[in-house]
C-alpha cells in the first residue's frame, strides 16, 4: 500500500489527490487495451490526470478547483454531434430564460443643470441609477444642500461621495462639514471632521463656526485649544470663530487680549465687531460702547449699526439715538431705509417641518390645520400651568389683550411644531426651518414645550439654529 499526495495540473484544472492505489505486481502485465464501452460491468472510465492507473478506482474521489480562463468554449451540438448553424443557435440562445435584468443607466442627464435649477433630489436620484458625477457636481450638491438646510438629501450626497474616488479630498469634506452646521447637525460634522485622513485650516474654523452657530460654543472653545495642543497657530480667522463661541463677555475679552499678545495678530474690524457682538449679547451695552470709543481705528457702518441693534434690544435709547446719528454720517441711505422701514408682517405659516426621513412645507392651508389648532389648544393649557405667560408685546396690531394671546398662539412656528408633534413618533427630533426671525414670545414658549413633549425641537429662523432641549434653547436666550 502506498499513499499519494500530489496537486497535478491537467488542462484548466488543480487536481488535488490524496488517495491510496493498489500497485499490482511486476509479473502482472498491466492492460493496455482499452475497456469497451459495451461492457455493462465496468463503465468507461476517464483518467484523471497522467498519473493515473486505468482501471484502478481511487478510494478517495480528488477535489477538482476549476479556472477561470479565458477560453472560447466550443459551439453548441447537437444530440448526433453535428455543430449547429448560426440560425439554430441564436434560437437556442433567446430561449435561455434571463436570470437578472441589468440595471440602464439614464443617458443625456444634465446634472450640473439640475444643480443651478435646484433640482437636487432629482440629480441625486440619476445618481443613484448609475448616472457618474464628477468633482464639481458634487460641489454644487453639497452647496445647495447647505444652502437650502436639505439634511436627508445631504446625507445621500454624502454616501455617494463616500463610495466615489473623491472620497478623501479635503475640500469635499470641508463642504460636507459646512453642508451639516447649516442643517444643524453638529453630530455629523464631528464624525466627518474626525475621520478626515488630512485637514487644513479651513477644516478647524469650518467646526468651530458651526458650533458657534448651533449655540454649541463651549464644544467650538474645546476644539480650538485641541487645535493648539496639536501644534497649529491660530489665525485670524481662527480668532473670529473663537469670538463668536464664547459663552460670556469676560471670556470674549480674554480671547481677544490673546490673539493680540500671545500670538501677535493685529486686529480687524471683523475682530472689533466680534468683541462687541459678545458684549452686545450679554447685555453689556455700556461696556460695549466705551469699547467702540476706545477702538484704535475708526468705527464702520457696520460698528455703529451692531451696537444700535443691541441698543434697542435691550432699550438703551440713548446710545440707540447716537448710534442712529453715526450711521446717518457714514451711510445715509441706510440710516433712511431703516427709518420707513415698517415691521415685518407674518403673512403666512411659511415653515419647513423635517421628519420621518422626508421634508414637509407646512403652510396655513395645509389639510391637517385643524389637528395642528387642535393640538395647540391642548398644549397652551399645559404650558400656562408650566408657567408661561404670553408676552403680547409682539402683536403689533391695535386689539384687546385677548385677542393679541390667540394671535400668539397661532405663530406659523407653533403650527409647524403642533403639526409635527401629530405626525410623527414619538420623542423624535423636530426640525422647522422658518422663513422669518422667531420672536421673543414663540422663543419662550417652544422652551416650554420641548420640556412638556421631551422632543429636541430645532428651529432655525433667518438668523441662527435654536435647538430647545428640557426647556433651554442652545442660544442662551439671545437671538
Amino acid at each position: 500500500m502506498a499513499s499519494l499526495m500530489s496537486i497535478n495540473r491537467t488542462g484548466s484544472s488543480i487536481i488535488s489527490s490524496n488517495f491510496k492505489a493498489r500497485i499490482p505486481a511486476p509479473s502482472s502485465p498491466l492492460p493496455l487495451n482499452p475497456i469497451s464501452s459495451s461492457s455493462s460491468q465496468n463503465p468507461p472510465l476517464k483518467p484523471l490526470c497522467a498519473y493515473a492507473l486505468p482501471n484502478q478506482q481511487p478510494t478517495n474521489k480528488p477535489r477538482v478547483f476549476r479556472r477561470q480562463t479565458n477560453r472560447t468554449h466550443p459551439p453548441p451540438k447537437q444530440k448526433n454531434g453535428q455543430n449547429l448553424t448560426g440560425t439554430q443557435l441564436n434560437t437556442q440562445i433567446a430561449s435561455y430564460p434571463q436570470t437578472e435584468n441589468l440595471p440602464v443607466v439614464p443617458s443625456g442627464v444634465d446634472l450640473m443643470r439640475l444643480c443651478e435649477e435646484g433640482k437636487i433630489r432629482e440629480a441625486v436620484d440619476y445618481m443613484c441609477q448609475g448616472v457618474s458625477a464628477d468633482y464639481g457636481i458634487f460641489c454644487a450638491l453639497l452647496s445647495s444642500c447647505g444652502r437650502s438646510k436639505s439634511l436627508e438629501v445631504g446625507r445621500r450626497v454624502h454616501d455617494l461621495l463616500a463610495r466615489s474616488k473623491f472620497g478623501g479630498d479635503v475640500v469635499l469634506n470641508n463642504r460636507l462639514i459646512e453642508m451639516y452646521g447649516r442643517c444643524g447637525n453638529m453630530r455629523d460634522a464631528r464624525r466627518v471632521f474626525d475621520r478626515m485622513r488630512e485637514r487644513n485650516m479651513s477644516s478647524w474654523h469650518l467646526m468651530i463656526n458651526g458650533y458657534a452657530m448651533n449655540g454649541q460654543g463651549r464644544d467650538g472653545l474645546s476644539l480650538f485649544e485641541q487645535m493648539r495642543n496639536v501644534g497649529l497657530l491660530p489665525v485670524g480667522e481662527t480668532f473670529v470663530a473663537a469670538l463668536s463661541a464664547c459663552g460670556s463677555a469676560e471670556e470674549g475679552l480674554i480671547y481677544f487680549e490673546l490673539m493680540k499678545k500671545e500670538c501677535g495678530i493685529i486686529p480687524g474690524i471683523e475682530h472689533y465687531l466680534g468683541v462687541i457682538d459678545v458684549l452686545g449679547k450679554f447685555g453689556h451695552i455700556n461696556e460695549a460702547e466705551e469699547f467702540v470709543d476706545q477702538m484704535p481705528i475708526e468705527p464702520t457702518a457696520e460698528v455703529w449699526e451692531a451696537l444700535r441693534n443691541f441698543a434697542r434690544i435691550h432699550g438703551a435709547f440713548d446710545l440707540e439715538d447716537r448710534a442712529e446719528e453715526m450711521l446717518a454720517v457714514l451711510d445715509p441711505s441706510q440710516a433712511i431705509a431703516d427709518k420707513i422701514q415698517t415691521p415685518p408682517v407674518k403673512h403666512f405659516a411659511g415653515n419647513m417641518l423635517e421628519g420621518k426621513n422626508r421634508v414637509s412645507d407646512y403652510r396655513s392651508t395645509n389639510p391637517y390645520k385643524g389637528d395642528a389648532y387642535e393640538k395647540l389648544k391642548g398644549l397652551n393649557g399645559q404650558m400656562r400651568e408650566a408657567g408661561y405667560v404670553p408676552d403680547t408685546r409682539y402683536v403689533l396690531h391695535d386689539i384687546d389683550q385677548e385677542a393679541k394671546e390667540q394671535a400668539l398662539l397661532y405663530h406659523s412656528e407653533r403650527l409647524a411644531i403642533a403639526y409635527g408633534l401629530i405626525s410623527t413618533p414619538a420623542r423624535t427630533p423636530l426640525r422647522i426651518i422658518k422663513n422669518l426671525r422667531i420672536c421673543g414670545d414663540c422663543h419662550n414658549a417652544i422652551k416650554i414645550m420641548s420640556k412638556i413633549v421631551g422632543r429636541e425641537l430645532i428651529v432655525r429662523d433667518n438668523k441662527r439654529f435654536h435647538h430647545f432641549k428640557d426647556g433651554k434653547c442652545s442660544c442662551g436666550d439671545y437671538w
